[in-house]
């Protein structure tokens, strides 16, 4: 059980920090130039699913890159 709580808290962290870097990417795209003017309500909605979208992508890619990593070991069992 232990375990999983450790694995939990990784997954969590490493998701809020994935999202987070994903957030600073984005700010660097000219998104004013795409959005139409008067819609700054759906370009931050726009911002903050598109962050959500690749920063769990990347989490998850990091998590299980770790997963198998740590699997590999068992190949000699």
């Amino acid at each position: 059980m232990v375990a999983l709580g450790q694995q939990a808290i990784i997954s969590i962290i490493s998701h809020l920090i994935f999202i987070v870097m994903a957030w600073y990417a984005l700010q660097a795209l000219p998104i004013e130039k795409v959005i139409r003017k008067g819609r700054v309500f759906e370009a931050r909605l726009l911002l903050i699913l598109l962050t959500i979208a690749i920063g769990t992508s990347v989490s998850n890619f990091f998590l299980d890159f770790l997963f198998w990593s740590r699997q590999i070991p068992l190949i000699m069992q």
